[in-house]
Parts: structure tokens; C-alpha cells; sequence
């Protein structure tokens, strides 16, 4: 997927936090950490430094959603972090996001923190909660799930 598809998807899928756009995804794709991880209808980007993966972003177009779409792009993004070396994968959502925060947990995530008022919106103010989940080989729940 070129950047501009890649936003085009995130527009689709977010109003709130605000969607990127192609110059950002295009200057995060451009870096050797970055690992994109494409579906039918949506995409995973995530990066790899040192041993940590961090999910940046998933998105999936409304329509196709609630179809596991998201999973198998999660779960694969998962298994390239590993391939790269990543022994665990921090993620951020928005408190009021109850399917990504369903998704993340029945993969193995745990509640680490809670950023209050982190992401602003026409409604006010939502908590960002941050997840953590070790994803090597190590961990049975990873072998599992991967």
C-alpha cells in the first residue's frame, strides 16, 4: 500500500484521534524500523527498536469490520515483530475504543497505565490506556496466539 492509501484507510477508520496523513505515514515508512503489515481492508504499522515492538497504528475500514480482519493483521504483525527480534510490544488506545481493547486483550496485552485527558476531541477529553505484552518465543500465551 503507497502512503496515500494507507491514510485514506485511517480516514476511513478515525475521526477521533485525528487520522494521519500520507506525509506522516510516508515519513514513518521511511524508516528501517517500521514494519507494515497489509489486509483485504485495512493495515497494521508497528516498529522494532532494540528488542520492543510498538504497535503505531491498526486500522480497518468499517465496512469490513467484525470479520477477524484485525486480528490476522495483528497476529501477523506480532509474528514479524518476533521475526525481528522483539521480545515485547507496547500499544496506546483510546479508553472508549472497547473492540480494539477486546482484541488486544483476548491476544495476551495487559493494562500497564491510563493517560488521563490524553487525546482531546469535538466531545472533550479521552484517556489513553497503555497495554504491554511480552511476544517472544518464551511465552506460551505468544506461541499460542502467533
Amino acid at each position: 500500500m503507497t502512503a496515500a492509501e494507507l491514510a485514506d484507510i485511517h480516514a476511513a477508520s478515525f475521526v477521533f484521534p485525528r487520522p494521519w496523513s500520507a506525509a506522516e505515514f510516508s515519513t514513518l515508512l521511511a524508516s528501517p524500523f517500521s514494519v507494515l503489515v497489509e489486509g483485504n481492508d485495512g493495515f497494521a504499522l508497528g516498529r522494532v527498536v532494540a528488542g520492543e515492538a510498538e504497535l503505531l497504528t491498526i486500522a480497518v475500514r468499517p465496512e469490513a469490520r467484525r470479520n477477524g480482519e484485525g486480528r490476522q493483521i495483528l497476529q501477523r504483525l506480532l509474528r514479524e515483530a518476533v521475526s525481528r527480534g522483539a521480545d515485547c510490544m507496547f500499544l496506546e488506545v483510546a479508553a472508549d475504543n472497547t473492540p480494539a481493547i477486546a482484541l488486544y486483550e483476548s491476544l495476551g496485552f495487559q493494562k500497564t497505565g491510563q493517560r488521563k485527558g490524553y487525546y482531546s476531541g469535538p466531545t472533550g477529553k479521552t484517556d489513553a490506556l497503555t497495554y504491554f505484552s511480552i511476544v517472544g518465543p518464551g511465552n506460551s500465551l505468544a506461541r499460542k496466539t502467533l
